[in-house]
């Protein structure tokens, strides 16, 4: 049975073009621990709340993160299921590369045998 096929589109897209960012990607890498609000998160970077708080904007919008209130906080969190959606892709893409280059080395390997 082929395996399902995840389909580019606009979240994908957003998603990836998100994760071009070193900052994002920290955020990403630090959330993948736990919960933390803008603050814990700016913690490590030198920049502002304000800053982080525009890249978690950001990873919001390409639904990476989520934010939620818990009175006076707002805790992010990542959004696992997300996530996933681009690693199946960036698998299925492996995937496909493999069994094009499996083809390519037996039809080279056949050639060679015909002569």
């Amino acid at each position: 049975m082929a395996p399902a096929v995840v389909a580019p589109g606009p979240d994908l897209d957003l998603a990836f073009a998100a994760l071009g960012d070193p900052v994002r990607r920290a955020l990403v890498t630090r959330l993948a621990r736990g919960d933390a609000t803008v603050g814990e998160l700016a913690a490590p970077f030198d920049l502002t709340p304000q800053a982080i708080s525009h890249h978690v904007g950001v990873l919001r919008r390409c639904g990476l993160v989520e934010q939620r209130r818990e009175g006076t906080r707002r805790p992010c969190r990542l959004r696992v299921d997300q996530l996933s959606l681009l690693g199946t892709w960036i698998d299925d893409q492996r995937r496909a590369w493999n069994d094009r280059l499996d083809a390519l080395e037996r039809h080279l390997t056949d050639e060679g045998a015909a002569r």
